[in-house]
């Protein structure tokens, strides 16, 4: 297999290549649009074809890649199915599966940070997006949120799977690149020795400042990164 973690530095925001070394058949998880160049320019530096675009979330801090990526390489876009962004090709819900060469990726529902977060599975390792973070997890204050609805995703859909299954989250602030189930499970300090009640409690105690680019982000990526037509502007 081919795996490769990529990081924008001014979000944070942590993307995912994964490919098939047989078939050459590529996909990238949450994306950035600044980071669109780099990207396309690894897909020619690997010399794998690019298939499917992958939506953990519909971001609030950064705006995707999606358009830019699937205009230039024609590949297919995944949100989960109750995301809100309609324009994505396929909205994936429980169990969905997403093949690319020989390779599954399966759908996991994860709500709570957003009721649209999926977590995606692949081999060994989940894609948690921002639903759960090393040594953290998303808030739930805004765009939806349910802090009694991401305790019962994480502890019912994540934390019931082998303690060794890697985690790569979408965001991380303090340099760490990776973590594993049973890490986050037995030390996250948010969710660990917590019951529900307390997790609510302390997620509605976080008092956190407003993403700086929320709303540039959230109608951008809710056209799954393209810009605005100029026609909806003026009918408007």
């Amino acid at each position: 297999m081919l795996f490769r973690q990529l990081f924008d530095e001014d979000s944070s925001t942590l993307t995912y290549l994964l490919a098939d070394p047989h078939t050459r058949e590529a996909v990238l998880i949450d994306t950035v649009r600044e980071q669109a160049g780099r990207d396309l320019a690894l897909l020619d530096e690997l010399g794998v074809r690019l298939v499917w675009i992958l939506e953990t979330h519909v971001h609030a801090d950064h705006v995707t890649a999606a358009a830019t990526l699937k205009q230039a390489t024609g590949a297919r876009t995944v949100t989960g199915r109750h995301a809100g962004a309609a324009c994505a090709d396929v909205m994936a819900g429980d169990g969905h599966e997403i093949v690319f060469g020989g390779e599954v990726i399966r759908v996991i529902p994860t709500p709570g940070h957003t009721p649209g977060c999926v977590t995606y599975h692949w081999r060994d390792r989940l894609f948690t997006g921002d639903a759960l973070l090393i040594g953290g997890c998303g808030r739930t204050d805004f765009q939806g949120g349910d802090a009694g609805a991401l305790y019962d995703s994480l502890t019912t859909r994540l934390f019931t799977l082998p303690g060794e299954t890697l985690v790569y989250p979408a965001h991380d602030y303090q340099g760490r690149r990776v973590s594993c189930i049973a890490q986050e499970r037995d030390t996250n300090p948010r969710l660990a020795g917590k019951t529900r009640d307390q997790f609510i409690q302390l997620m509605g105690e976080l008092n956190l400042p407003r993403p700086r680019r929320i709303d540039e982000a959230l109608p951008a990526n809710l056209r799954c990164g393209r810009a605005p037509d100029p026609a909806e502007h003026h009918a408007a």
